[in-house]
């Protein structure tokens, strides 16, 4: 890829010291990870397999459509703490049941798994403010219901999200809770988000713009690091070292951003994974990131 970028002659600088085609490149992960096909076809495999061995989720509905479900695989402890996880996609793609092999590592360590499902940004119009405004339903549905449809614990709460779903995973984590939901700051106890992308401005300037409707409102509001003062609990920041070098900086800055602001922050610098590859890693408990998110969780490998 670098090579292959050296070759040729650059255009006018768009955003830092790339040019139009460099930054498009910059935020398509398929550019920088030859094994993509590859990946894609050993998630399908992975959750194949573990429909085989475990359990069917429970559905539930957290919204009015039909798009707005998550699924709630079980743990049998009592009281149990939850994790939600937000999959990636490039806000186009993705769905719940690609997740099924996460469930075997959390519910046999004593928590439930709640993986959601939201709209793509497509079918919202090219509007990202839908997707997270759902995401974000889905968050204040588990706090105020886990423990009467599943037994879950709402007040132990915990986000992990990839890529795209890391965008949305970080405007959770600064939700303004008791304004928009009427209910407590610290709904979310604590959160991953890995290879994803906290400010927005980039992004607009790339292909992304093409299916994404970006406005300067758009931009703001959902640009995560611009809205500190709202994170409310400790996160883990991770990404690859095979990834684009643009979301390489995306993770760094966020997290120094963070880090600056005063909130408990642990960056992950996951060497030699690419963007697909580091997801696989959160249904290890001692993966990369699933160690991380046992250790925030409290959870002990069952």
């Amino acid at each position: 890829m670098a090579d292959q970028q050296n070759l040729r002659v650059q255009g006018p600088i768009v955003w830092g010291d790339m040019d139009q085609a460099a930054l498009d490149d910059a935020y398509d992960q398929q550019v920088w990870a030859e094994n993509f096909t590859r990946m894609a076809k050993r998630r399908n495999a992975l959750a194949a397999a573990a429909r085989e061995r475990v359990a069917a989720p429970l559905r539930f509905a957290y919204g009015p459509s039909e798009i707005e479900g998550l699924d709630v695989y079980r743990t049998d402890r009592p009281d149990a703490p939850i994790l939600a996880f937000i999959h990636g996609g490039a806000w186009r793609t993705g769905a719940a049941k690609d997740f099924t092999y996460f469930a075997e590592p959390f519910t046999k360590s004593g928590a439930h798994l709640a993986v959601l499902d939201f709209t793509s940004v497509d079918d919202a119009g090219g509007d990202l403010t839908v997707m997270v405004r759902q995401v974000r339903s889905a968050f204040a549905w588990l706090y105020s219901n886990a423990r009467d449809k599943f037994g879950g614990d709402g007040n132990r709460l915990f986000l992990a999200s990839h890529s795209s779903g890391a965008h949305i995973g970080g405007n959770v984590l600064t939700t303004d809770w008791a304004k928009d939901f009427g209910l407590p700051v610290d709904v979310v106890k604590g959160g991953v988000v890995c290879s994803g992308m906290y400010d927005l401005a980039p992004v607009r300037l790339s292909k992304r713009s093409k299916y994404v409707n970006f406005t300067d409102a758009m931009e703001q509001g959902l640009s995560s690091q611009r809205h500190l003062d709202r994170l409310q609990c400790p996160i883990v920041v991770g990404y690859g070292t095979t990834e684009s070098p643009e979301f390489q900086r995306q993770a760094r800055d966020f997290a120094a951003a963070v880090e600056a602001a005063g909130k408990p922050v642990k960056l992950i610098r996951a060497e030699h994974y690419n963007h697909f590859e580091i997801v696989e890693t959160f249904a290890n408990p001692y993966g990369i990131i699933g160690r991380e998110i046992f250790a925030l969780m409290g959870l002990t490998p069952g």
